[in-house]
């Protein structure tokens, strides 16, 4: 019993952690200033990315190629700028592609 409590807690701060450094990633790379997990701001809310894309198997790829390019069009008139290495790492960048795509969870 002790062993499956632990299991839980344990999965339960790994699925925190997760969310938490998401976020914390998002917040150092400027994604906040203009989306929000839950509700439209300037850009769509992350939860309206992942709707969007999920039957998309090509989804983290394209997700990518938005954020290094940058764009606009998709969700309304106002560009979203192009995000270089400088700004947000491959691997951070893959990592938040993946968290957007659970939803944002």
């Amino acid at each position: 019993m002790k062993n499956i409590r632990f299991a839980v807690l344990l999965a339960a701060t790994c699925i925190g952690t997760t969310a938490f450094a998401s976020e914390a990633l998002m917040q150092k790379a400027g994604c906040v200033a203009c989306h929000a997990k839950d509700k439209k701001m300037m850009g769509p809310s992350f939860k309206d990315i992942a709707a969007k894309y999920q039957s998309d198997q090509n989804a983290p790829a394209i997700l990518a190629a938005k954020v290094r390019k940058g764009g606009s069009g998709v969700w309304g008139p106002i560009p979203m700028p192009p995000n270089g290495p400088e700004k947000i790492s491959d691997a951070d960048l893959k990592s938040l592609v993946e968290w957007i795509l659970k939803g944002a969870k």
